[in-house]
């Protein structure tokens, strides 16, 4: 029963990060089954004082897309995918929730637009194709060094414009630690 619960709360927004991810609806299907199978079995695992269960299940989630990627990618050679894009598809379980998800997503948006152009690419490879920062090196012919600031400005940037936002502070029944980039 309680597994059932987390899935009908968070299986929407799980589901659509690892689509994003994987870009495939039967890999990402796959993985958000794994993840609740692993769910059931280490529920041990998860610790409240280190952050919320959907930001447990999210890193979760995150790092079995991104390990499936880099299995898929070490057996074919990869294309240009289309422009970023961040869209979320989630249950309907809870309007309140969605709504938050929603305006996050738009937040996230505008927030990566603001980046330079070289930062921004730098990030959306490496969270949004798995990539580390030496493909990211290899894949843009920046320096491996080079890559690694803008990654750093980014991510300083993007926490710097989340800091204090009242849309990204999880409700109290998440938990009380707020959502970061």
């Amino acid at each position: 029963m309680a597994l059932a619960t987390l899935y009908d709360r968070y299986s929407g927004m799980l589901y659509a990060m690892l689509l994003r991810i994987l870009n495939d609806a039967g890999t990402a299907e796959e993985v958000l089954q794994d993840l609740f199978l692993e769910v059931w079995r280490a529920a041990g695992r998860f610790d409240a004082t280190r952050g919320t269960l959907a930001a447990w299940l999210r890193v979760m989630g995150r790092s079995r897309a991104l390990s499936r990627l880099r299995v898929r990618r070490r057996r074919e050679v990869l294309e240009d995918t289309e422009p970023f894009f961040f869209e979320t598809m989630l249950s309907s379980q809870d309007l309140e929730d969605e709504i938050v998800w929603m305006q996050l997503g738009q937040k996230l948006r505008e927030a990566l637009a603001t980046l330079p152009v070289k930062q921004r690419e730098a990030v959306e490879l490496a969270y949004f194709e798995g990539m580390t920062q030496t493909e990211i090196a290899a894949r843009t012919g920046s320096p491996l060094g080079t890559v690694k600031s803008r990654v750093r400005d980014a991510l300083q940037t993007l926490k710097g414009l989340f800091d204090g936002n009242s849309v990204l502070e999880c409700r109290p029944r998440c938990g009380s630690a707020p959502l970061h980039p």
